[in-house]
């Protein structure tokens, strides 16, 4: 049997918020590393700089290439300088994967104006400028992979009405830019991460809300942001050659048994 190639082998990735707030390893942090491993050149992408700089260490460290771009993805000059800096440095662009999320819990009635303007801006907007600043550099290199990060939250009712609110249009950008730029090549993918346990989350959770959690869906297993950067690995390589436009749950089979998600958990239980 011939040696199996590394699966991302002369790529260019882009991995926004590839730092981790607080300990342990986050989603793009997960995400650029498996990435590297897989041959991939990474431009970490994140507003603490610090942050991204751990992320490199850890690429490096295993013998992978990366470097660090500060930057606030909101903001559209930002945008257009990372995109600009992944092709500067390294020739190219074929990888965008979007993981800037914050959340806020509340109903319509509960959260404020601001609250609800920066879970959009951060959540939904980001993935509009950078993907806005990526889009035409992946076209200049034949095409490309862009994965959005969702939740089933934006899925399914949830305690968080501005976060549900704002992954579910994550979904929605993910399939009107699957539709508009297919023909260049470009495949765009949703990822709807379940209950994983991340560092997002740990400092708000005990240990029997973390067990509730794991014990909500049929695998009765914990994920985290490994299986959310594994599903992300295989969406941008070519083995997806032919997937587009999907939003892929990766959720122990979570949605599966819902309508439970919101009334056995939301006390409990955060996307």
């Amino acid at each position: 049997m011939p040696e199996r190639r590394p699966r991302l082998e002369g790529k260019v990735a882009v991995v926004t918020g590839a730092g981790t707030s607080g300990e342990g390893v986050g989603n793009g942090k997960a995400a650029a590393v498996l990435f590297a491993r897989e041959g991939a050149k990474v431009l970490l992408v994140d507003m603490a700089a610090d942050r991204a700089e751990e992320t490199r260490v850890m690429i490096e460290e295993e013998g992978g290439v990366a470097s660090v771009f500060q930057a606030d993805v909101t903001d559209g000059d930002q945008c257009s300088a990372m995109a600009q800096a992944a092709v500067d440095r390294y020739g190219r662009l074929d990888i965008l994967d979007n993981n800037v999320g914050i959340s806020a819990r509340g109903s319509v009635v509960d959260v404020t104006e601001e609250i609800w303007d920066r879970i959009m801006t951060v959540n939904v907007k980001s993935i509009y400028q950078s993907s806005r600043a990526c889009i035409p550099k992946m076209k200049e290199g034949g095409g490309g992979a862009i994965i959005n990060i969702s939740s089933i939250a934006g899925l399914r009712a949830h305690s968080q009405a501005p976060y549900t609110t704002s992954k579910a249009a994550v979904v929605g950008i993910t399939i009107s830019m699957a539709g508009d730029h297919g023909p260049d090549n470009i495949r765009v993918n949703c990822i709807a991460p379940g209950l994983v346990y991340t560092p997002m989350v740990a400092h708000r959770m005990n240990d029997d809300q973390r067990e509730a959690r794991k014990n909500a869906a049929p695998l009765r297993t914990e994920g985290d942001s490994w299986d959310v950067a594994y599903a992300a690995l295989f969406l941008c390589s070519d083995e997806a050659r032919w997937i587009n436009g999907v939003v892929l749950p990766v959720d122990a089979g979570l949605l599966t048994v819902t309508p439970v998600t919101y009334n056995t958990i939301s006390g409990q239980a955060r996307f």
